[in-house]
């Protein structure tokens, strides 16, 4: 039997920290106890996220990533967890044959535009009121020959 650690991953693991401290602890807890702890811990309260997508494109019908969404909330950046997400996401996609891997930034991100373009994204296009606020964007494009030259990716 294999044992996995992970973080407490929100209200569906609930119910079995439940039975699991009832079961083995004297102490009734109500459910305010849990809430208390495992939702007002800092440690594992979201503090960023990534969202990506595979389709196929092209005559051949090769994969193509896309980082759709990339966020890290305030007080937390700075500290490579936007980085270390993309990488995991870039290697995630390349594992399942992406062939590469774009995405939308606004066009004055300039935090944005040096975590992608240290990654090795490249510019490919600037486009005009892409955005509903009516900035444009720059599409980055991470192509294979420039990710396999690179460990951290």
């Amino acid at each position: 039997m294999s044992i996995t650690y992970r973080p407490y991953a929100g209200p569906s693991d609930l119910p079995a920290v439940m039975a699991l401290v009832e079961h083995e602890l004297s102490e009734p807890y109500v459910i305010y106890t849990y809430r208390y702890f495992l939702n007002g811990c800092p440690a594992l309260t979201p503090v960023a996220c990534i969202v990506c997508k595979q389709d196929a494109h092209g005559p051949a019908h090769a994969l193509r990533g896309y980082i759709a969404m990339l966020s890290v909330h305030k007080d937390f950046r700075r500290r490579g967890i936007g980085a270390k997400l993309a990488r995991l996401a870039i290697r995630r996609m390349r594992l399942s044959g992406a062939d590469e891997v774009m995405l939308e930034t606004e066009y004055d991100n300039a935090s944005a535009l040096r975590l992608y373009e240290a990654l090795g994204f490249v510019r490919e296009k600037r486009l005009f009121r892409f955005y509903l606020n009516g900035k444009d964007a720059f599409r980055l494009v991470l192509v294979p020959a420039v990710a396999e030259g690179e460990e951290g990716v």
